[in-house]
């Protein structure tokens, strides 16, 4: 390496003692008590972040991933070195995992910067472990490969296929309803899970490996994997082969993030009947790169992308059947007329280059599960984004797993004002609530003191549920798990913790939600609103974090921007491209 070239390898981003031959020699020093030799310690370094955990689920097989990658990197001339970061299990977390997703951006995007590394490899899966890294990845500008830890494969109950976690819901309400015994309910709760993997259906996890894909940030033909699969242990040795090779021809994240490949992304995310989570991950990724994700691109894009794949929650399979399918490959080959093909991809291919390569190879793909653009499952998008008076600043709602009787529909209020509320409320017999109400959910928002959980997927009340109600319009200001389902208003922006229009919602306030408007409106005259706006009062803790709240916690709550802005921190936000 001549004196001209940058350090790379363990050489990189010395520590400073105020003596560079010092710091090198004393940080090989170190390193040779794990056992390197000069000749490993003279190749280049990528770094592999490990996100393995015991509070994890989904990256159970982190293990076996890890050495994989190592493999291919070895393979490729080298040496690998494995960092911990932050790992975020969906379930595991309180209040939600939300609020340690910007925390896991953070701590990937100075691990990636801070120590000595020329590549890195990304392993991620569980919900927001994949956007947290995409996130940190693209402030970093490092070069970069993400790999997923892929679903898990289904189980079974009583001669019927199960996958979590839209077959969760489902069986919950029946539990509810008095349809299913509570040792049944046990039995099913053995049955959901029953690998290492994410999610098993088009849920937030998924959503996420197959927009990484679709970013051009992962090698392709790989989100779809299952965890199980021989071909996931493939997939990360010729990622971290991949990875070695970016070091001597470099493609940054910024070189692939552009706006479009989050139009490529959008795309995607409609025709797959994606998470309404994703909206806000991509956004938050964008936002790191000074674009933005703005409503009116996603309807105009909704408009003209149909729904392709049948997987649940919107249709009938599973994930193994979509890989099985074809996966991405057939999607983005469907999806082909309406895409931005002169995109760069971590290869150093164009996304036209290819998918031209996989036409040439024949690929074979299902049409019964990825249907063509001819005929598709809808002729719409998965997501729609609202307006209105309720939602000023905006709200997403996902069509494809809504009751469309009630896209055009009014109704009265019936409002819980948090969680707190709903749980003690919901099941009550006296409730006042009939089929044809909104249930209206508020300070469930970023600010709030529940940090935005996925809890927008109102529980049908009981009384109506044991009546055969199976949907009603829910609306708030939280998010939705990727694998629920329903006439579901999310995100509704100002936040009610902040004095949105959704705090001054009272019972028997009439609401009206219209689809083919995009619009969600609070009727009630701007006279009485100033009046109830005039004696509103938040609820602790406010944005302006007191004593009492201390921490990573306070950072959130001080700096947290609002989810049509993707719910990071507005210090992180970036510069656009040159």
């Amino acid at each position: 390496m001549s004196d001209t070239q940058p350090p790379r390898g363990i050489a990189k981003g010395l520590t400073n003692y105020g003596d560079a031959g010092f710091a090198a020699y004393l940080r090989r020093s170190f390193i040779k008590s794990m056992g390197y030799t000069n000749e490993a310690l003279a190749k280049p370094v990528v770094g592999i972040a490990s996100t393995g955990s015991g509070f994890n689920n989904c990256h159970r097989a982190m293990p076996e991933l890890v050495e994989a990658v190592k493999r291919g990197v070895m393979m490729a001339g080298g040496l690998p070195i494995e960092f911990p970061t932050v790992s975020l299990g969906e379930v595991f977390l309180s209040p939600t995992s939300l609020m340690f997703r910007n925390l896991m951006a953070m701590v990937t995007e100075e691990m990636i910067t801070a120590q000595p590394m020329d590549a890195v490899v990304l392993i991620g899966g569980c919900d927001k472990t994949v956007p947290a890294q995409l996130m940190g990845a693209a402030s970093a500008n490092v070069p970069a490969v993400q790999l997923v830890t892929g679903p898990m494969m289904t189980g079974r109950h009583q001669g019927e296929r199960l996958g979590a976690c839209t077959d969760c819901r489902r069986f919950w309400a029946q539990y509810r309803a008095g349809k299913v015994s509570d040792h049944e309910i046990v039995q099913i709760e053995s049955s959901l899970a029953t690998t290492a993997g994410t999610c098993a259906v088009m849920g937030t996890a998924s959503t996420m490996a197959c927009l990484a894909e679709a970013l051009g940030m992962m090698l392709p033909g790989t989100a779809a994997i299952p965890s199980v699969h021989a071909d996931r242990l493939r997939a990360a040795e010729r990622s971290g082969a991949l990875a070695v090779s970016l070091i001597e021809r470099p493609i940054r994240p910024r070189e692939i993030l552009t706006p479009q490949a989050f139009e490529n992304a959008l795309r995607v995310l409609l025709a797959i009947g994606g998470s309404t989570n994703a909206i806000v991950h991509l956004t938050a990724i964008a936002g790191r790169v000074g674009h933005r994700i703005d409503f009116e691109t996603l309807n105009r894009l909704s408009d003209t992308t149909p729904v392709l794949v049948d997987l649940k929650p919107t249709g009938q399979g599973y994930m193994e059947d979509f890989f099985a399918a074809g996966g991405m490959s057939a999607v983005l080959d469907r999806l082909k007329p309406l895409l931005n093909l002169d995109v760069l991809t971590i290869t150093g291919e164009t996304l036209g280059q290819r998918l031209a390569a996989e036409q040439a190879a024949n690929l074979w793909s299902d049409a019964k599960m990825i249907r063509p653009l001819s005929d598709p499952i809808d002729p719409q998008g998965g997501l729609v984004a609202l307006r209105g008076s309720l939602a000023p600043d905006g709200a997403i709602l996902k069509r494809s797993a809504a009751d469309a009787r009630l896209f055009e529909s009014e109704g009265r209020a019936v409002v819980f004002t948090d969680l707190d509320d709903l749980a003690q409320r919901v099941d009550d017999p006296d409730l006042d609530i009939q089929p044809n109400d909104f249930m209206v959910l508020q300070n469930a928002g970023p600010t709030s003191p529940s940090g935005m959980p996925e809890a927008g997927y109102l529980p049908i009340p009981k009384k109506l549920a044991q009546a055969g109600v199976k949907d009603m319009v829910r609306i708030s200001d939280a998010r939705m798990s990727g694998t629920a389902f329903g006439t579901i208003v999310l995100h509704v922006a100002p936040e009610a913790a902040l004095g949105g229009p959704l705090a001054l919602v009272r019972n028997g306030d009439r609401i009206r939600l219209s689809i083919a408007n995009q619009r969600i409106d609070l009727l009630v005259d701007e006279a009485e609103l100033a009046q109830r706006r005039a004696q509103w009062q938040a609820q602790q803790p406010q944005r302006e974090a007191t004593q009492a709240v201390r921490g990573y916690r306070q950072l959130y709550l001080k700096h947290v921007l609002q989810a049509p802005e993707g719910c990071d921190f507005d210090f992180l936000q970036g510069r656009p491209s040159a």
